[in-house]
């Protein structure tokens, strides 16, 4: 499969998910197979004012590629400026990726992230501006629509579309549902019937045969795993696996588990500031450890350490007493 002049290994990806997908968890996803990984979204106007915090969301690796970076913003100007300027000087990542699905307070109250749904027009002069200024493909992230009232995926992808946008990623909730209830499928469907360019199909894929179902529901081109990857880089590898051998590899045991949240730990710590990367990994930890015997109590005595090695001794403890 190609996004644009960009071949992608598979059509398993990895969504992009703020304060998730950082290098550290790139880089494991990708070790487990992954076709196309995201950066967390990364500020437009952020990187036109040169804030370190936003330029440091751009980190990356070579064995991380093919990489899209995720930009957001609703100023046409700023966002061709930006590109122009800044993202393509770099060599570094492979595809431009605009946010228009984004659902948190903080983004949609200054008109960015799924608030451009509300704005089909604005649309149009962000992706156009965004395309015209790349020499990257450019791709874009969208939901059903604003709320009930307003589906309107299909209209917006066919605006990226006709704009040069070169893949289309469609989640199946609108802004309104946020997270709550159940993705629909059939907004993804109806996209991948109205346009030409690839449709990546986004929303409840929690294990291996969600990806199945999304596949022969949507007929999508590629699906991106978000919230399912959380704690859990295996689904990459079980995925393909049931799709391209279907054999379906057992999930993760404790211990593995146990294991790659230390793995986890120490490539963050390579790449981020050890007070950092530890306080970050907190999250990590209570995914990976989710489900597991006295986790909750587990979560809250690992959450107590600043050092990289006395966390990592607590978690050899817990594998142990786990174990024996």
């Amino acid at each position: 499969m190609k996004i644009g002049n960009i071949k992608v290994d598979n059509k398993i990806f990895l969504a992009p998910m703020a304060g998730v997908t950082d290098l550290a968890f790139r880089l494991i996803c990708k070790e487990y197979g992954v076709g196309l990984v995201y950066s967390e979204m990364v500020s437009a106007k952020g990187m036109y004012y040169g804030d370190k915090k936003t330029e440091n969301l751009l980190k990356s690796d070579y064995k991380e590629r093919p990489l899209a970076v995720q930009i957001f913003g609703s100023e046409p100007d700023i966002m061709s400026k930006v590109v122009k300027d800044k993202l393509n000087k770099r060599n570094d990542f492979d595809i431009i990726d605009i946010n228009m699905g984004c659902p948190a307070p903080k983004i949609v109250k200054n008109g960015d992230g799924s608030a451009l749904m509300k704005k089909p027009k604005l649309v149009q002069k962000v992706i156009k501006a965004v395309v015209s200024a790349s020499n990257k493909p450019v791709t874009v992230k969208i939901r059903a629509g604003w709320d009930s009232g307003s589906i309107n995926a299909v209209e917006i992808a066919k605006i990226a579309e006709t704009n040069g946008a070169k893949a289309v990623a469609v989640h199946g909730r609108t802004r309104e549902e946020y997270y709550s209830g159940f993705a629909n499928w059939d907004i993804i469907k109806k996209v991948k019937e109205n346009i030409n360019i690839p449709v990546i199909g986004n929303g409840d894929l929690f294990k291996p045969e969600d990806v199945v179902k999304m596949f022969k529901h949507t007929k999508c081109d590629a699906v991106m795993i978000g919230r399912g990857s959380r704690g859990n880089p295996w689904i990459f590898k079980r995925t393909l696996s049931l799709i391209n051998d279907n054999e379906m590899i057992d999930e993760p045991n404790f211990e593995d588990r146990i294991k790659m949240c230390i793995k986890h730990l120490d490539l963050l710590c390579r790449v981020k500031r050890e007070d950092i990367a530890v306080k970050e990994m907190r999250k990590h930890i209570g995914w990976y450890i989710k489900g597991l015997p006295n986790s909750s109590t587990m979560r809250g005595k690992l959450n107590t350490f600043d050092k990289k090695e006395e966390l990592k001794k607590e978690l050899y403890n817990y594998l142990n007493i786990i174990k024996y």
